[in-house]
C-alpha cells in the first residue's frame, strides 16, 4: 500500500474548536457538533485511483468509475439522489439517508443503464445501506481495504454530486472524530475532500484504488465525513445488524431481506 506525504503539522484534538452546523450531503441541514476542522491542507497532485497502465477499460472509464452508480430515491412526495458503489454484480453500498422512505429506488450505471432495486436494508450503527438488484450492475466491483486511512493520507472521492455527472475529487484525511450526527458507533473520519448533495454514498479510495470509506455528510466549511472501511467491513460480516428498509408505499416498493 502506497503512502503519501503526511501533513506538515499535527493538528490538535478535532473536538476542541467551535461547533459547526452539519449538512447531510443528500438531505437537510442538521444542528450538530463537531468541532471546526482544519481546512488548509493542500495535497500534492497525484494520479487518480486506477490511472496506472491498463487501468482504463476500452471505453475509457476506470474501474473506480465503472463500479460507481447514481442512486435515485422516488419517495412519497419527494425525489432524492445519492451515490453508491458495487460490492458485486447485484449488491451495492450507499447511505441509509439516501434510501429512506422510498417508494421506488433505481440506480444508473456509468454507461447510462437504469436498473431497478429489488431490496434495501439499513443499519442504525452507521449511515449505511445495502441495495440489491436483479439486473447485473456490471463487472467492476469494489476492492475493499482492510485498514482505515490515517491523517494526511490523500484520498479520492468518486460520485455524482448534485445528481449530475460522474466526477472525482481529491482531498486529505484530517483525522478521526465523533459522528457529528450522533448516531454512529465508534469514530468516523473527517477529510478536506469537497463534496455536494448527491455525493452521499460515494466510495472513498486510496491511491491504489481500494475503498477506504464511504462519504455520508459535509459541514459548512466544506469538510466531508466518512464512514471508515473498518466499520463497513464489520457491518458486512454481521448481516444481523441490517434490517429491511420500510417503504412509504409498500404496495409499490417492497424492501425485503
Amino acid at each position: 500500500m502506497s503512502r503519501t506525504r503526511r501533513a506538515r503539522r499535527t493538528w490538535g484534538a478535532l473536538a476542541s474548536a467551535a461547533a459547526v452546523m452539519l449538512t447531510v450531503t443528500a438531505c437537510a441541514a442538521l444542528p450538530v457538533e463537531p468541532a471546526a476542522l482544519p481546512d488548509d491542507f493542500i495535497p500534492e497532485p497525484s494520479a487518480s485511483p486506477g490511472d496506472g497502465t491498463g487501468a482504463l477499460s476500452p471505453d475509457g472509464f476506470t474501474a473506480a468509475q465503472r463500479m460507481t452508480v447514481r442512486v435515485r430515491n422516488v419517495g412519497c412526495g419527494f425525489i432524492a439522489t445519492g451515490t453508491g458503489f458495487a460490492l458485486d454484480s447485484h449488491t451495492l453500498v450507499t447511505n441509509r439517508h439516501v434510501v429512506e422512505d422510498a417508494k421506488r429506488i433505481t440506480v444508473t450505471t456509468y454507461d447510462g443503464r437504469s436498473i431497478a432495486a429489488t431490496a434495501a436494508t439499513t443499519t442504525t450503527v452507521a449511515d449505511i445501506a445495502i441495495v440489491t438488484t436483479e439486473e447485473s450492475l456490471g463487472t467492476a466491483h469494489a476492492r475493499r481495504a482492510q485498514e482505515d486511512p490515517v491523517e494526511g493520507d490523500v484520498i479520492t472521492v468518486v460520485g455524482y454530486p448534485n445528481g449530475g455527472r460522474l466526477t472525482s475529487t481529491a482531498g486529505v484525511v484530517l483525522g478521526p472524530t465523533t459522528d457529528p450526527k450522533g448516531v454512529a458507533v465508534g469514530t468516523v473520519l473527517a477529510s478536506s475532500a469537497s463534496v455536494e448533495p448527491g455525493s452521499s454514498g460515494s466510495p472513498v479510495l486510496d491511491e491504489d484504488g481500494r475503498v477506504v470509506g464511504v462519504i455520508y455528510a459535509k459541514n459548512y466549511s466544506n469538510q466531508s465525513f466518512i464512514v471508515p472501511i473498518s466499520t463497513l467491513n464489520t457491518l458486512l460480516s454481521e448481516e444481523s445488524l441490517f434490517v429491511p428498509e420500510a417503504s412509504c408505499a409498500p404496495n409499490q416498493y417492497q424492501a425485503t431481506p
